[in-house]
Parts: structure tokens; sequence; C-alpha cells
């Protein structure tokens, strides 16, 4: 495994890391095979787990936290999040002061830890000022239950504002920003979110670094029953069309001659990039962390010649 530092912060992060998105909740991953994902990633340096209060309603902390109680504390980095609705009362939401202090109670309590290591804000809050919400996370860090908070799916404007606000108010900044970023979702992130934050010295954690699984070829021939695109129709929506479909069919080549397959490849592809902290997988079975891990002996194959090869089947 290969560790990056988180942003120009001094704590290292596993450059693959675990997320809990696609594994807690109803119909999801059986609880045994979720756990056994979880050790397995330990086992092959992944410090980096990443879950959120909204995944699984809650069911994500708790499993997650479960299984990350039987390592020592200090050898991981824990992040989770908050914004999303938790129940139908009207504060049960957003990035408030009253939202955010009473969710990150029930976060560690659910997770089942003294503190946080990132906070991610999981998106931005029209309702609430900006400058309410850095202070309550200023305020979290002071009291020690967070070591440091980050953005998710922020504008770029949004990031630059509130670590303005940040500087001006003396406040603890946010050193990480968490967008999807993949072969297929790449324009957003490099035209408007790591010119902002790369001068800052704020951390990118990619999400979905293999387009839903788009890219790793298990569509080539289709949508087969059982799989995540049957399941859900948003992700097949977003991701699979005949010209995705095409592109991931030539990436195959290009893999090959690498002597890696084609989720190693996205993900090397990521990761190829200086301003990425981590790339965050969704595996549901450890066989998929075990695969997933080796992307990063193929970041420096990807020289410029291969990088040109692979822009011209993505264009």
């Amino acid at each position: 495994m290969q560790y990056r530092r988180l942003g120009n912060t001094g704590t290292k992060v596993s450059s693959v890391a675990l997320g809990g998105w696609i594994n807690y909740g109803e119909g999801k991953t059986a609880q045994e095979a979720a756990q056994q994902v979880i050790r397995t990633a330990y086992e092959k340096g992944i410090n980096y787990f990443d879950i959120a209060d909204v995944y699984g309603r809650g069911e994500a902390e708790k499993e997650m936290g479960a299984v990350l109680r039987d390592f020592p504390r200090h050898t991981l980095v824990i992040a989770s999040k908050v914004f999303w609705p938790m129940s139908d009362d009207v504060n049960d939401r957003g990035l408030s002061r009253k939202h955010i202090m009473e969710s990150v109670e029930k976060s560690l309590k659910r997770v089942g830890t003294d503190y946080i290591d990132i906070y991610f804000c999981h998106r931005p809050d029209p309702e609430t000022p900006l400058l309410e919400t850095a202070r309550a996370m200023d305020d979290l860090i002071h009291q020690g239950k967070v070591l440091y908070w980050g953005t998710s799916m922020w504008e770029g404007s949004q990031i630059a504002e509130v670590y303005q606000l940040c500087e001006r108010y003396n406040l603890y900044a946010p050193v990480a920003e968490q967008p999807q970023y993949s072969m297929l979702e790449r324009e957003r992130v490099e035209r408007e979110i790591l010119p902002i934050i790369e001068p800052r010295g704020i951390g990118l954690v990619a999400f979905s670094p293999l387009g839903q699984g788009m890219l790793t070829g298990k569509y080539d021939k289709g949508i087969d029953e059982g799989t995540r695109f049957h399941r859900e129709t948003w992700a097949r929506d977003r991701f699979f069309n005949d010209a995705n479909v095409t592109r991931v069919r030539k990436l195959k080549e290009i893999a090959d001659e690498l002597g890696a397959n084609r989720a190693q490849l996205a993900l090397a592809w990521v990761l190829r990039n200086s301003g990425v902290s981590s790339a965050i997988i969704g595996a549901t079975r450890p066989e998929q962390v075990e695969d997933n891990v080796q992307a990063i002996n193929f970041v420096e194959k990807l020289g410029n010649e291969v990088l040109q090869r692979i822009d011209a089947i993505l264009a």
C-alpha cells in the first residue's frame, strides 16, 4: 500500500480507501460478507475507512464501527459525513450548528469511537450561512470530537469562500474535498475543483473512481440481473450508454498491455493525479479489495503516451 498526505496535513491516508456506501442497509451486502471485506481491507494496508450517517440510515457506521473496534484506533483514519435528512424532523438535516452538533454525537456512538478523523459536510447547504457551518466544525475540532473537516460535492466557489472565511476568523479550514471523479466523470473536477483546492493545500478524496462499476468491464455485454445497474436505475441512467460501453471496451487493450485489469487501470488513472490523496472503492467481496489495492502498482506505467491514448478513447 502507498500512503499519501491528506492535502497539506501531516496525516497520511492509504491511496486506496474503503467506503461503506454500497455495502450496508436493506438489500445490500450480507453482514458477514461486509465484515470480511473490512478485515481484508485492513490486512491489505487500507487505513482510511469512509462512511456517512445517511448510508443505510446509520447501519454503515454501526457495522463498520463494530469491525474497526477490533483494530488499534491510532492505525485508522475514519471519516463520516453530515447533511442529508436522518428523520422527518425539520432540523434533522442540513449544516446548521444544531444539526452538526447533534449528528456528530450520534455518529460517534454508532461507530463506537471518541473522535472522527475527517468529518465531511456531505453537500453544501443553501439555507445555512457558511460561517455558521465553519464555526461549528471549528468548535468540534477544539472539542476533540473531530480532527479535520472537509467538504463533499461542493462547488469550487463555495470551497474558496469558506476557506477565506476560515482565514479571516482564524478558524480551522477544510482539508479535503470529496467529489465524484473517474475516467467518466472528470471535467468538473479537473476544470473547477483542483484549481481551487490544490493552491490551498486541500486534498481530493475521489468517490466512485470506477464509475459505479462501469469501468470494470462487467457491463460489456449488457446488464445482468442482480447487478448494481439492474437494481439501481439512477446509476444505470448515469453511466450505461453505448458511448461508455465502447470506451470501456477499448480501454481493455491498454489494460492488457500494462498487465492490469480495467478496474486497476481506472484506479491508477485517478491516482496518477498528484492532487488526489485517496480513491474510495466500494467492495462487496474480499477478492475485489485484493484486486483493487494493486492499482497503485500501475500508476508509474501511465506515461504521457499511454495517457494520450486514454484521453483519445475517453474524448
